[in-house]
């Protein structure tokens, strides 16, 4: 990455109450907890920012902003947070596979989730990883109004 973190980064940019978004959501569509976290907000927000596996969510523009990424996924991704927030959810993937990106996305908006996706991404530096038993789902705010989707997998494999 180009740029140093903020002590605190979970605590800017949106990201505590986009945090109770990622975790409702993906309780709502998987029936589960994405991660064990005690009752605070503030607690929940900072254990989703350090946890050892990757969680990036984008909004629900025509061509969507990367709104969120925990430090695994802009570790990965070779990214800062100010060019996160900038950069269109299609760049994390390489030209050639942006249609099966696209057809994910799609899956995803019709059927909730998606729990088995496994694809090439590409980083900023260029370096080409691919994930797998990835999971896609819609974000849905406390009005029942979709926001956005996210995704979170743990294991990929430089290429």
């Amino acid at each position: 990455m180009t740029a140093e973190l903020p002590a605190e980064p979970w605590r800017e940019h949106g990201w505590t109450p986009h945090t109770q978004i990622l975790l409702s959501s993906y309780r709502r569509w998987l029936g589960h907890d994405l991660l064990a976290v005690g009752e605070s907000v503030e607690e929940a927000a900072r254990a989703l920012f350090e946890a050892p596996f990757v969680v990036v969510s984008h909004g629900k523009q025509s061509d969507p902003i990367l709104n969120y990424a925990n430090r695994t996924a802009l570790q990965l991704w070779e990214i800062d947070i100010p060019r996160l927030l900038e950069t269109p959810s299609r760049l994390t993937a390489e030209p050639l596979h942006r249609d099966e990106r696209a057809r994910l996305l799609e899956r995803t908006t019709r059927d909730g989730y998606v729990d088995d996706y496994r694809g090439i991404r590409i980083s900023t530096t260029g370096r080409r990883f691919q994930i797998e038993r990835a999971i896609v789902w819609n974000l849905v705010d406390a009005s029942g109004q979709h926001v956005g989707q996210a995704a979170t997998f743990a294991t990929w494999t430089p290429l």
